[in-house]
């Protein structure tokens, strides 16, 4: 559990300029051809789909959070819920682990953003045509989801080729706010996807 807050973490401190993650930990670079989409499709980091009291409830967590060791029997947060706290701090910092609570400035715009995929739906040819776009790796698999309002529902009707829940991709389209739910987790976003695509490559559009 601390590595998902670990994770959050750093989103936060990225929130001037996201960066993701690639394996190693370090920052991937954004292609320069970037720019080029401005005028279409509106770059967006994922801290701009956290609302602002969320976003300051984030960033202040617990002391005593950090006093837990990794993979102790302590470190299961995830039995704990905010209405076991007496104190509001810490009660707020809870309710955003798990909130849906969206930013409607964000319903119904032409979308940019770098993320990874879990594979939700496959076509016949092993594409991947329904998947949650995630700020990091091994979110909803290796690791707890994270926050509602941090998972995209992406539906891709060409499909895209995954080779591992390492590679980072570029998608955009149109983004509505509508919660999505299944058994992997649950997500405050939709996107009908118009392009996606390895963030490692030229954009040659």
């Amino acid at each position: 559990m601390l590595k998902r807050l670990f994770v959050l973490a750093a989103l936060i401190v990225c929130a001037a300029g996201f960066l993701v993650l690639v394996p190693d930990g370090s920052p991937a670079p954004i292609p320069a051809q970037v720019a080029d989409q401005a005028e279409t499709f509106r770059e967006v980091d994922w801290v701009e789909l956290i609302p602002e009291a969320d976003l300051q409830a984030l960033m202040s967590p617990p002391d005593w959070l950090l006093e837990i060791t990794d993979g102790s029997e302590e470190d299961d947060l995830s039995l704990l819920s905010p209405e076991d706290f007496a104190d509001e701090q810490e009660a707020r910092f809870f309710r955003a682990l798990e909130s849906s609570v969206i930013v409607p400035e964000m319903d119904n715009v032409r979308i940019r953003i770098p993320g990874f995929i879990v594979p939700l739906v496959f076509d016949e040819q092993q594409h991947v045509v329904e998947f949650f776009l995630v700020p990091y790796f091994g979110a909803c698999l290796h690791l707890p989801p994270p926050p509602p309002n941090q998972i995209i529902f992406v539906a891709y009707e060409p499909g895209v080729a995954v080779e591992s829940i390492y590679e980072p991709f570029w998608v955009e389209g149109l983004l509505t706010t509508s919660l999505i739910s299944n058994d992997v987790a649950d997500a405050a976003y939709q996107l009908d996807a118009s392009a996606v695509s390895a963030y490692w490559e030229a954009d040659t559009r």
